[in-house]
């Protein structure tokens, strides 16, 4: 799997989903997998190791790299300065 050809392969476990929309909030009617995705097409892409990191947005999602799993999504915290 390159970093950004293999969507086909993308999916997820019933605890990666979870995950996945505790941490971005995301609504139970929204498909995680159809979600990253979309998300995956405008990322930018970084490998390290047996991992997949994709920054999009406000996001950065965590796919193992062998076996296309969706292992965890968080929101990019910004920094303040005071």
């Amino acid at each position: 799997m390159t970093e950004t050809q293999n969507y086909v392969k993308l999916h997820s476990t019933d605890g990666g989903v979870m995950r996945v929309r505790r941490n971005l909030n995301l609504p139970n009617n929204i498909d995680v997998v159809e979600f990253c995705r979309e998300k995956l097409a405008k990322a930018q892409i970084s490998r390290h190791g047996k991992n997949i990191y994709a920054k999009c947005g406000d996001c950065i999602i965590t796919i193992n790299y062998n076996s296309g799993t969706i292992i965890t999504a968080h929101k990019i915290k910004k920094l303040t300065r005071s």
